[in-house]
């Protein structure tokens, strides 16, 4: 309805539903989260988890509807239809912009149990969203350089143990643990320094994925892999907002996760982190066969 006002009008208009809609329902959801609070028990946190994903998937719903209010976004999704609203998901997705997260939320929103992201630590403090995340239950990790981990090596069971207690709560109500296999955004100057051996994507880091399968046992029903393609480049978030990203290419599959990897130790067996890495380098080789085909098409 919007559509034929100037780009930076729009981008202001969404940026202005997208803040009320979001103060709205982080209201309603720091309210609810009050109570699990203040009566941590596992009895209490099985009813109002629930509650609490129910909120934020209202707030993702909403967020959907300002983008079709403002944006002339094409999009060309394929592979969502299959899925199915019930259980657990481990969800993978190359990642280049902030926008990734939008256009997950987007795609996927309803169709199979909420995301939950692994975050940098540093953005618990992000104002209002921040706390949002902690309330949701969203694992923050902490990022350490090869440096610091040589001085304190006893800090790299800082993020396993932080993704054991987060995917403990993800285990008693149906979640869709999300993760960026790059652990970055992607940018020609990492691909570079990297010196990535993928065309389109940089090199995946097994640890996180291999972690979450063994936390939650086999009660992730499959992966879902999923692509991300902007044929005209990937757009800053501003850019999402003000409409200039004309079209969006989706591409999801469920793959099975092999039922062996929720016993092996990644970090103490190098046998079995050999068959993990391998397992997801196959996966990154296709994937991006898969982003070059998307691009020729456009």
């Amino acid at each position: 309805m919007l559509r034929f006002l100037p780009s930076f009008l729009r981008g202001v208009i969404a940026l202005l539903l997208l803040a009320i809609n979001t103060l709205f329902w982080c209201s309603l959801l720091f309210a609810a989260s009050l109570v699990k609070l203040v009566l941590p028990f596992k009895a209490v946190r099985v009813r109002i988890d629930p509650l609490l994903n129910a909120i934020a998937t209202a707030w993702i719903a909403c967020n959907s509807g300002w983008m079709r209010l403002t944006q002339r976004t094409v999009w060309d999704v394929a592979g969502v239809d299959a899925l199915r609203y019930e259980g657990w998901y481990l969800v993978n997705a190359n990642h280049q912009s902030w926008v990734d997260i939008f256009v997950l939320q987007h795609v996927l929103n309803r169709r199979i149990p909420m995301l939950k992201f692994f975050l940098k630590q540093q953005l618990i403090w992000v104002p209002v969203i921040g706390l949002a995340w902690w309330a949701l239950d969203f694992p923050f990790m902490k990022r350490h350089t090869k440096a610091d981990l040589r001085k304190h090596p006893e800090r790299r069971l800082q993020d396993r143990e932080a993704t054991k207690r987060a995917c403990e709560k993800f285990a008693l109500v149906p979640t869709s643990v999300m993760n960026f296999a790059e652990g970055t955004r992607f940018t020609p100057a990492k691909h570079a320094s990297q010196a990535s051996p993928y065309r389109h994507l940089l090199k995946p880091k097994a640890g996180a994925l291999a972690l979450a399968v063994n936390a939650m046992g086999e009660k992730f029903h499959s992966l879902i892999d999923v692509t991300i393609v902007y044929p005209a480049g990937a757009p800053s978030f501003w850019q999402f907002l003000c409409g200039q990203a004309p079209k969006i290419i989706v591409r999801a599959q469920q793959l099975p996760i092999p039922p062996e990897f929720s016993e092996g130790d990644y970090a103490a067996d190098p046998v079995f982190r050999m068959r993990f890495q391998q397992w997801l380098t196959d996966l990154w080789e296709r994937k991006d066969q898969q982003i070059g085909m998307l691009l020729q098409q456009g």
